[in-house]
């Protein structure tokens, strides 16, 4: 299905880009007319994305962080927050609650837990030394009066 909206965006892995990245894709969502949970969830999916960008992708370092958002006639929003940093070793490792390359900081590893809960779906792609893709899709229901009209 090809999309009926869509964006992009891209900006430097600054933390105070943080709010930036969530509040653009919830003002580009924002289109769908989610419920005020709805657009939350999309928020804290992509807070957690963007935030996993920073700390990890490119760690001590400054690099781009791109975020593309599609529209579908559906209702279904997709998400795609890509970096360009040091990748992922073991995704399926990586996915698993509670796990951190961050030893030494306070993180609790639940960043892919907490997207995979907020989100209907969740695909993450990385090659070592390259970057990874996190690809977040959900679908924004009608509303009953809406579907009485």
């Amino acid at each position: 299905m090809k999309p009926t909206n869509e964006m992009a965006v891209s900006f430097l892995s600054c933390s105070a880009n943080e709010s930036f990245g969530r509040a653009a894709v919830a003002a580009f969502a924002a289109q769908l007319d989610p419920t005020i949970d709805e657009l939350s969830d999309i928020k804290t999916a992509v807070s957690e994305a963007v935030t996993n960008c920073i700390v990890h992708a490119y760690r001590d370092t400054l690099g781009v962080i791109y975020i593309t958002c599609k529209l579908y006639e559906d209702g279904r929003l997709s998400i795609r927050i890509r970096d360009k940093g040091c990748g992922i070793e073991d995704v399926e490792k990586a996915m698993q609650p509670l796990f951190t390359t961050s030893e030494n900081e306070e993180r609790a590893g639940l960043g892919f837990a907490v997207m995979e809960s907020f989100m209907d779906k969740l695909r993450v792609t990385s090659k070592p030394g390259k970057g990874t893709t996190v690809t977040m899709y959900k679908t924004i229901k009608r509303r009953q009066a809406e579907k009485n009209t």
